[in-house]
């Protein structure tokens, strides 16, 4: 591998990790470069592909794209180990390097491949299950369990749909409004709600496969449903972080790595590891908005080591935000109030619209779509 230049490396490519990347591209020197489930027919545009990743940069020849798993780093000698030979080394020298990895979810939020053609078979599997299934139970009311709950009832009107939450609240990070909101909607879609009660997971998990299948409650009771979804959550992709700096760098209640407010990991001497996103546990919610503002606190701040400067840019964490679906036309933009200016009320926009203007996430990360046939890229 040439060292014509140092290398900046970007661990994750999904929302945060992108713009991670593309920010440093903006931002370094020419010295430096960073490298890096149920609406039927609509599987292939949540797949975005990298190739225009550094299109707008001022030298995109500078930047690479690796498709490789991170196994492991020495923060000793500054290298990453990955598991794919990349221009001929399993090894990446850098000299500063953020983790962007976020956290796994139960299939279907988190694709159990890594290439376009097989994550799309999966989840074409997975639409034509919920399509032959009768009757339909989802474990959990974060975004994921709502989300899914009010298209699914939008797209199978005739189904009946049940999810279960172990709260009174749904969403409970969120102003109690929130949760209001969502049963309002969820009556007016016909969606069965059964809160404060915990479901028996089991060891192996519930079939991926249209199935009479039993679902025990902690209480006693018995539901059965032809598919169950599990969505009770988010694993920290922290694995090769905790075996190449030890646990001292993750929080032991939740498995997020320890980052300061300049998001360089907490936990040792490495002014040049930043953890970003969904992975840290800097104190803000896991949504894509918080992520891109710790992607340019990281971004600036290594721009500035690089340049012979302290990192003093610190991460102000505002209050939780999130912008829902609830079905496939509507969604809303929901902020908690900001307590801290004297703010008591929720911020609340319900808006109608479809995909959530996919077509401007697509020209955000690179790819310009002219046509349908543009999301099969």
């Amino acid at each position: 591998m040439t060292q014509a230049f140092k290398n900046v490396v970007v661990v994750g490519g999904s929302y945060v990790g992108v713009a991670t990347a593309k920010e440093l591209a903006n931002l370094l020197p020419s010295s430096h470069r960073p490298r890096f489930a149920i609406l039927p027919s609509h599987e292939h545009k949540c797949l975005i592909p990298y190739t225009t990743t550094f299109s707008l940069s001022p030298d995109p020849s500078r930047h690479e794209v690796i498709q490789a798993k991170a196994l492991s780093l020495s923060p000793t000698t500054s290298t990453l180990h990955i598991d794919t030979p990349f221009q001929g080394s399993t090894t990446v020298p850098f000299t500063h390097l953020i983790a962007a990895t976020g956290t796994n979810l139960s299939p279907p939020g988190t694709i159990p491949h890594n290439t376009k053609p097989r994550a799309i078979t999966f989840l074409q599997s997975y639409q034509s299950s919920l399509r032959t299934a009768l009757s339909i139970i989802i474990i959990g009311g974060g975004a994921v369990g709502v989300q899914m709950a009010c298209d699914l009832k939008e797209i199978y009107p005739h189904k009946p749909i049940t999810l279960i939450h172990s709260r009174h609240n749904l969403m409970p990070a969120y102003h109690p409004s929130l949760s209001d909101l969502i049963k309002s909607r969820f009556a007016e879609l016909g969606v069965n709600l059964i809160t404060e009660s915990r479901v028996v997971i089991p060891e192996r998990g519930f079939p991926l496969t249209a199935q009479p299948t039993d679902v025990h409650l902690q209480d006693g009771r018995t539901l059965t449903a032809d598919f169950v979804i599990t969505a009770t959550g988010q694993t920290p992709n922290n694995q090769w972080l905790r075996s190449s700096l030890g646990n001292g760098v993750i929080n032991k209640k939740n498995g997020f790595v320890k980052v300061k407010p300049t998001m360089q990991i907490d936990g040792g001497p490495w002014e040049n590891l930043f953890a970003v996103g969904d992975i840290n546990d800097c104190g803000a919610h896991k949504a894509a908005k918080p992520g891109m503002l710790q992607a340019g606190v990281a971004a600036r701040n290594i721009t500035a080591l690089v340049r012979g400067e302290e990192a003093e840019e610190q991460l102000e964490v505002a209050p939780a935000g999130i912008h829902l679906t609830l079905g496939l036309t509507k969604n809303v933009i929901f902020r908690n109030p900001d307590t801290a200016k004297g703010v008591t009320e929720p911020y609340i926009n319900l808006k109608d619209e479809e995909d959530m203007n996919i077509e401007e996430v697509w020209g955000r990360r690179g790819p310009k779509v002219t046509s349908q046939r543009d999301y099969h890229l």
